[in-house]
């Protein structure tokens, strides 16, 4: 069940130095091109990186947070083409989420690495540094890095009791 799946998916940042199957690196890419997107116009690039050295350096682009990346045995980086449509950035978010889901229900662990809109040192747009480590064209932005591997810390599943209930709604706020 779905609702059980996300009481247990938590930000996993440290991973056993296992390499995910090439078999489960198919069914995750695959689940992010049935993410919607607005009207179906599929903006969004996938780019599963498994090199350690491409990894490494991936995990230096912002100052903070993404020095785990070095560790994971895949990074997937999503970027989307802002051309094609003008919400390339929910439907980027969508199809990210849905890597992290498809991970987790495959027993591995993920974590979202934030690009658009972080800088790295001497101010150099993140998204800047990924599109030249990894060879995109200039007419795409890269929205995120999904850290993805088999978890080598455990972490607790969300307690449903200490859910922020007061933000939820019905018939008006």
């Amino acid at each position: 069940m779905l609702y059980d799946l996300l009481k247990s998916r938590r930000s996993i940042r440290k991973f056993k130095s296992k390499e995910v199957e090439k078999d489960k690196i198919d069914i995750i890419l695959k689940s992010a091109l049935l993410a919607p997107s607005s009207r179906s116009r599929r903006p969004w690039e996938f780019i599963a990186v498994t090199d350690k050295e491409k990894l490494e350096s991936l995990s230096k682009i912002r100052e903070h947070s993404s020095d785990f990346l070095a560790g994971a045995p895949l990074g997937i980086v999503v970027a989307a083409n802002p051309k094609v449509c003008d919400v390339w950035i929910e439907d980027a978010s969508i199809a990210s989420i849905i890597i992290q889901l498809s991970a987790q229900s495959l027993g591995l662990g993920s974590c979202w690495i934030q690009v658009r809109e972080r800088f790295g040192t001497n101010n150099v747009k993140a998204g800047d540094t990924v599109k030249e480590i990894l060879q995109i064209p200039d007419e795409y932005e890269v929205e995120c890095i999904i850290a993805v591997g088999y978890p080598d810390e455990e972490k607790k599943p969300y307690d449903i009791d200490g859910l922020p209930c007061n933000k939820l709604h019905f018939e008006s706020f």
